[in-house]
C-alpha cells in the first residue's frame, strides 16, 4: 500500500506541476476566484489540502526515511495547511492574496521545481 500512495503522490505532483507550467495564468485566476468568495473560498482551499494530506497520512503516515519520508512529510504538511486554512479563513485569504492572475509566473516557477521531484517520486515508487 505504501508504494501505491507514493505513486499516487508522484502522479498528482506530476499533473499539477505540468499544469502549473502550461497554465499559470489560469491557476492565478482560480485563486483570484477562491479569494473573491471569502471564507467559503478559504474552506475550499483548505479542504483540498486536507483531503490530499489525510489520504497520504492515513495510508503512509509513519515512513520517515528516503523518498517515503518525503511523501510522509508532504502528507503531514498538507494536513497542517488544510487545518490552518479551514480554522483561520482570514489567514487563508491573505495567503491566497500572494498569488493572482497578474503574478502568475509564481505558478510556472513552482511547476518547474515540482516536476523533477514528481518524476523522482514516480521513479522511486516503481521499484
Amino acid at each position: 500500500m505504501e508504494h501505491a500512495i507514493e505513486r499516487m503522490v508522484g502522479i498528482a505532483f506530476f499533473a499539477i506541476a505540468l499544469s502549473h507550467l502550461l497554465r499559470p495564468r489560469e491557476w492565478g485566476e482560480f485563486f483570484d476566484q477562491l479569494r473573491a468568495k471569502g471564507a467559503p473560498g478559504a474552506f475550499i482551499n483548505g479542504m483540498m489540502a486536507l483531503s490530499f494530506g489525510a489520504l497520504i497520512v492515513g495510508f503512509h503516515g509513519t515512513q520517515w526515511s528516503g523518498w517515503a519520508g518525503i511523501v510522509t512529510f508532504v502528507g503531514w504538511a498538507q494536513v497542517f495547511k488544510g487545518t490552518l486554512h479551514i480554522c483561520f479563513p482570514a489567514y487563508s485569504l491573505r495567503a491566497m492574496g500572494m498569488v493572482s492572475a497578474e503574478r502568475h509566473k509564481k505558478f510556472a516557477l513552482a511547476g518547474a521545481l515540482m516536476l523533477p521531484a514528481a518524476a523522482a517520486m514516480l521513479y522511486a515508487s516503481a521499484k
